[in-house]
């Protein structure tokens, strides 16, 4: 998740460079998600063939209320439509939306509320969940504490917004040399500039980051219970070769001579080097979307 330095200064407080380990390591359990599709667990049909997520409960709500959540189904349904027109289906991966797509989704991102989808801080577990078709739409729900450990997102374009709380937020982009490769350590570990390192606090711009700029890979890490809200095109795809990775971090220190002539600070740059498989303390839960219905049309 990408975030703008300059143009958020007055919502994020920097962070000096912290030490390169990995807080979530010693947070097992602490939040859970999984992707859900449209056509399991969440969906209703109607009568006239229209998919609605199912609605939380049946309770006739107030007038007041009514007005509330007509106004939250319209917000969802509006992100919803957005999000398939700027994420059109069959487009190909790594295809950057223009300038004005993304900003027409930015600035709809921009006026979302908890209220639109269901949310408050109340809510005890990390929440995700999906729509079927491009682009997915998720919901992270993270107690205070908990983490999301650095990886990347290939070929990818993902808005983020956080509806809830304050997140801090460090990612990075590649450092490439001629014909676009990475720049390696003596020990396989690939150079990398960092883009953000900041807490983040709602209401706050919605970040948007590209398959080579904006801070691709990244790592979230809750400041407070907070929660943000995804928006990936393309999504993940192991067969169309988007698979998520995870990495280590160490300080650029680590390999001193294995990088030269760099513009800026030292303290600006890291080594990334591969994890196998996905840390063994990232474990997940699924949870039930709680906003208003969204109509397939």
């Amino acid at each position: 998740m990408a975030a703008h330095r300059k143009a958020d200064k007055q919502q994020g407080t920097s962070l000096p460079m912290a030490p390169m380990v990995f807080p979530f390591l010693s947070f097992k359990m602490r939040f859970a998600a999984f992707w859900m599709r449209v056509s399991r667990n969440l969906v209703a049909d109607d009568h006239d063939g229209r998919v609605e997520l199912a609605p939380e409960n049946s309770k006739g709500p107030s007038k007041k209320g009514k007005r509330r959540q007509k106004k939250a189904v319209r917000a969802v349904q509006r992100l919803f439509e957005t999000c398939k027109q700027v994420f059109s289906e069959g487009g190909p991966a790594g295809i950057i939306p223009s300038p004005e797509d993304v900003e027409r989704l930015r600035s709809l991102l921009d006026t979302l509320k908890p209220g639109d989808v269901g949310l408050s801080l109340n809510l005890p577990y990390f929440e995700n969940f999906g729509i079927d078709g491009p682009p997915p739409i998720g919901i992270f729900c993270l107690p205070r504490a908990a983490a999301i450990p650095l990886h990347n997102h290939p070929s990818m374009t993902v808005f983020s917004k956080i509806l809830l709380g304050s997140m801090h937020i460090k990612s990075y982009d590649w450092v490439t040399q001629s014909l676009n490769e990475n720049i390696k350590s003596s020990s396989g570990a690939c150079l990398a500039k960092m883009n953000t390192d900041t807490v983040f606090t709602a209401p706050c711009r919605t970040s948007v980051l590209y398959p080579t700029s904006g801070g691709n890979l990244h790592c979230f890490t809750a400041v407070t219970s907070c929660a943000v809200l995804d928006v990936l095109g393309p999504p993940y795809n192991v067969d169309e070769g988007r698979t998520c990775t995870y990495y280590k971090e160490y300080a650029f220190s680590t390999f001193p001579g294995d990088a030269t002539l760099l513009s800026g600070k030292n303290e600006e740059y890291a080594w990334l080097e591969e994890r196998g498989s996905k840390p063994d303390d990232l474990v997940v839960r699924g949870a039930e979307y709680r906003g208003p219905r969204i109509l397939e049309r």
